[in-house]
């Protein structure tokens, strides 16, 4: 689990280098999913609503790749694979929890849950006030 094959090398920070294995619109629901548990494809399927089997498919082989997705297939008469989150990928949605609380806090204009929020911060504590 050693790093990404993606851009060696083209990376201005680490910020760049980090969108770069969550870019796009499913990667991060799919890191969301399996924090919960681990999920066999059809169940993943589900959680994604919009998202396409080929592109689950991509974006589950290119985690995989990255060392964020741990794909287990199980010697079972019918066949039967489970995906999980590999230490790196639970370190990268814990990563990503703060950037969920912002989301919540200025996008859907949610209150967060008590003690997240420093006196100094920027925001209404009810919302629609200024």
């Amino acid at each position: 689990m050693g790093t990404t094959g993606r851009r060696p090398g083209a990376y201005v920070c680490g910020i760049d280098a980090a969108m770069d294995v969550i870019g796009g619109k499913w990667k991060v629901l799919i890191l969301w999913a399996l924090n919960e548990r681990p999920c066999r494809f059809g169940e993943l399927r589900r959680e994604l609503p919009g998202i396409t089997e080929k592109v689950l498919a991509s974006h589950l082989r290119e985690m995989e790749a990255d060392g964020l997705v741990h794909r287990e297939a199980y010697d079972e008469v019918p066949p039967r694979v489970e995906y999980s989150l590999t230490p790196r990928g639970v370190s990268l949605n814990e990563a990503l929890r703060p950037l969920g609380a912002w989301g919540k806090a200025h996008v859907l204009g949610e209150s967060p849950a008590a003690g997240q929020m420093r006196e100094d911060d920027d925001v209404p504590l009810v919302p629609g006030a200024a």
